[in-house]
């Protein structure tokens, strides 16, 4: 169909005119193909030209550098296209192998990165060089390369590896030799000399007479006249010859430097005098010139007489004379008469020993002969301590030695300190007791039944607490103690007695205080209970009874006191804190009569002491004793007596402040 134009311009347009369809029956031309091998090869370049495009396009560009540039390289794992010094390779890892004459092989890994152009760099070592070392003119010198020992020479043919190093050659008797040699490598053969200096020099001696030993450093080298090679350096030359006085000398030999000593004129030899006394020890002196003490090796001048004088504290001195001949060895010995005086000896005990300079002399009580010299005297008996002093008797003097030796308990007993401080800081007073009568006589005002009389011996000595132990002292060991109040008045005070604590408490305080200060426990304790005691442990305890009886009752006449002040009532003031005007409207029996200004108790030590200078030991508060409780009747002397072995209560001693009747303020109480 056709479509014809319309004009615009024209009010009437063209018609279309219809044409009849006639159907094409011709049949088209059929396309035929048919492969050839020239199809095949043009797929193969076209494969060919593809890949190795693509192959231009994605390898780096690779300059393999090495040392040395004659070197041969091979690279492993892929693909790889050499352009002069170049390599066109894919990144990635590749196995590198370089070979060259001379040079040790080298196969290593070749790493290509993602950079487009890049250079590798590598060094190949060169094979050792071969060396031989000689020295001229001697064989057997040892050689060094690098400190490593290679052998002696002439040494021939030894691989070294390639650079600079040290060579060191020695041999007995030459100067060491030291260089720095450069070693070719590749196997190339090279040859060192060593060329070795002498060390030593000529050295020539002369003797008049000849005939003289010759020693150098301590060995003999030969006899004079002679012409000898010595080592450098520093050195002794003896020369000796019998009949002569030994010539030494020092020099210092240079290599190479020849010397001549100027002839040696020997000298007739001295004569050897050993010299003894008796006693040894003498001072000896040579023509008024001191030597030294015997026994003592002098050389003296032959020919000529030789002024000897022997001295010695406490002897006379000795005079002589001496002569002797030229080489010629003598021994004497010269005795020394002692100077003497008597001295008087007088000790206690009587039987005991007498020593002087260690040397036994018999029983000290004597009169003996001492040397007019410093001397050692000791006077000795078993049990005791022995004296020991240095005595110079002096002639004509009336001279008495008096030793009365210490026994050793004595000494002990000394040595003990006076007074010592607890752990918690109680002050003790050491006490060395007497016999006394403890208890009251039956005829006594306020005895009661318990007061049997007693013979007592302490023979011990004991520490005994100075004051009473107060609150503070007792919390170090029980810092939950408290003692109470009375009517209102505190008890607890830090510098008030501590009350309210039983026997048993004390007694494991006195355990709690040996503990403290590495002292064995006094009181065998179970579960907290105490189940015995060690009379043998050194320990701190409680006084025993009769302990606090001897230091509360006695003075320096040891009668037993009633009262700390004596044997009357009141007590004068000042003298304790009893039950008194104060407590008047708290306690029943009190002294009207006096005012110790306390309404319970006081600080501990606030009173006056008694006569051994322990405070409170009646008034203020009561204290515990050691002892079970029980009615002791007479017995004998009792020696440091402990109380009953059993019992059901303990005993207390003294009286306290809420205590003023007759009964009570005795010391006799209990």
């Amino acid at each position: 169909m056709i479509l014809g134009n319309i004009d615009k311009n024209k009010s009437t347009a063209e018609p279309i005119i219809p044409i009849d369809f006639t159907p094409n029956d011709e049949k088209g031309s059929g396309i035929t193909f048919k492969f050839r091998s020239i199809h095949f090869v043009l797929l193969i370049v076209s494969l060919v030209f593809g890949f190795s495009g693509w192959f231009v396009l994605t390898a780096k560009s690779v300059f393999v550098e090495v040392t040395p540039i004659t070197a041969e390289i091979e690279i492993e794992g892929g693909i790889n296209i050499r352009l002069g010094q170049r390599y066109l390779i894919r990144s990635g890892d590749y196995s590198l192998s370089l070979t060259n004459d001379g040079y040790h092989e080298m196969t290593t890994g070749l790493n290509v990165t993602e950079d487009q152009s890049q250079t590798h760099s590598y060094h190949m070592d060169r094979l050792p060089g071969v060396i031989s070392i000689i020295t001229e003119g001697l064989a057997g010198a040892r050689a060094k390369i690098d400190g490593v020992d290679v052998g002696t020479t002439p040494i021939s043919e030894i691989p070294v590896e390639y650079g600079n190093h040290r060579l060191e050659v020695t041999y007995e008797r030459y100067l060491d030799f030291e260089t720095s040699i450069d070693v070719e490598g590749r196997g190339v053969q090279q040859e060192f000399t060593a060329q070795l200096e002498p060390a030593w020099a000529l050295i020539s001696l002369a003797t008049v007479p000849e005939g003289a030993e010759v020693m150098l450093d301590g060995e003999v080298i030969g006899e004079t006249p002679l012409d000898a090679e010595i080592l450098q350096g520093r050195r002794n030359i003896v020369l000796k010859l019998s009949g002569f006085k030994a010539w030494s000398d020092e020099f210092t030999v240079i290599a190479g430097d020849d010397l001549i000593i100027p002839s040696v004129t020997l000298e007739p030899a001295e004569g050897l005098v050993f010299i003894r006394s008796n006693p040894s020890e003498a001072s000896l002196t040579v023509g008024g010139e001191f030597q030294g003490l015997t026994p003592i090796e002098v050389v003296l001048e032959p020919g000529q007489d030789h002024q000897l004088t022997l001295f010695k504290n406490g002897y006379l001195s000795n005079e002589s004379s001496i002569r002797i001949s030229p080489n010629e060895e003598k021994a004497i010995t010269i005795s020394l008469e002692p100077i003497t005086a008597d001295v008087d000896i007088i000790t206690f005990p009587t039987d005991a020993e007498l020593y002087v300079d260690g040397e036994y002399q018999g029983l000290a009580n004597q009169t003996i002969q001492l040397m007019a010299a410093s001397q050692q005297i000791e006077i000795r008996k078993e049990g005791f301590v022995p004296y020991s002093a240095e005595f110079t008797s002096r002639p004509g003097i009336d001279q008495v030695i008096r030793v009365n030796l210490k026994s050793l308990e004595q000494q002990r007993l000394e040595q003990i300190k006076p007074e010592i401080t607890s752990a918690a800081g109680q002050d003790l007073k050491l006490f060395n007791p007497s016999a006394f009568t403890m208890g009251a006589s039956r005829r006594e005002a306020g005895r009661r039944p318990n007061e049997n009389l007693r013979e007592i011996s302490l023979e011990r000595p004991f520490y005994f607490g100075i004051k009473e132990v107060t609150n503070s002292e007792y919390r170090l060991f029980d810092s939950e103690h408290t003692s109470g109040i009375v009517a209102g008045t505190t008890l607890n005070n830090e510098s008030q007695p501590v009350v309210q604590v039983s026997w048993t408490s004390a007694a494991l305080f006195c355990n709690w205080l040996s503990q403290q200060e590495g002292l064995p426990a006094f009181y065998q304790t179970a579960d907290g209970e105490i189940t015995g005691f060690n009379a043998e442990s050194i320990g701190y305890r409680l006084p025993s009874e009769a302990e606090w009886a001897w230091v509360a009752r006695t003075d320096d006449s040891d009668r037993s006191l009633k009262y700390p002040w004596g044997d009357r009532l009141p007590p004068p003031e000042g003298s304790g804190n009893f039950a008194d005007v104060t407590v008047s409207n708290y306690l029943g029996e009190v002294m009207f009569n006096y005012d110790d200004k306390y309404f319970a108790t006081s600080p501990v030590g606030s009173f006056k002491p008694n006569y051994h200078d322990i405070y409170d030991l009646a008034g203020n508060v009561a204290e515990w004793v050691h002892d079970y409780y029980g009615a002791v009747g007479s017995i004998g002397i009792e020696i440091d007596p402990l109380g009953p072995e059993l019992g059901q209560f303990h005993t207390i001693r003294g009286s306290s402040w809420s205590h003023g009747a007759i009964t009570e303020m005795r010391l006799s109480f209990r």
